[in-house]
């Protein structure tokens, strides 16, 4: 994970404008969210992985299920996500986790960012910032 600088971080949007910003310009929040926390993802690469840049978000009025949610975006990140390829073969997951959940652990959640996907991160939040900086 490599911290990325930001004039976002720390200022408050409606969830909603964030969404109307984001989402054409291909970031997706995140599968791990919770009522009060998530993330924007936009995914850069396939290489060893999937490399994201995520912009963190955190409900400050509200609840992220709720119309009219304001949140505060925390500092962004590149990361990279290292999966096991196949199948799951020792099974860890057991028969109804693996009916619910069929993606295996990953190798390693945390891994290496080469420099080619941190300065691809780095140029793409400045596009963000310019877009959410116009709203």
């Amino acid at each position: 994970m490599i911290p990325i600088p930001s004039d976002l971080e720390n200022r408050d949007f409606s969830l909603h404008a964030l969404e109307e910003t984001l989402k054409p310009m291909g970031f997706s929040i995140g599968g791990n969210w919770d009522y009060d926390q998530g993330s924007f993802d936009y995914k850069m690469g396939v290489e060893d992985g999937y490399q994201f840049l995520r912009i963190p978000f955190k409900a400050v009025k509200g609840m992220l299920d709720s119309p009219g949610v304001v949140v505060k975006l925390g500092k962004p990140f590149v990361l990279s996500h290292v999966y096991q390829s196949g199948v799951d073969a020792d099974g860890r997951n057991g028969a109804l986790r693996g009916a619910v959940d069929q993606f295996q652990t990953p190798v390693d959640p945390d891994g290496v960012v080469t420099d080619k996907f941190v300065e691809e991160g780095k140029e793409l939040l400045q596009e963000v910032e310019r877009s959410l900086m116009e709203r």
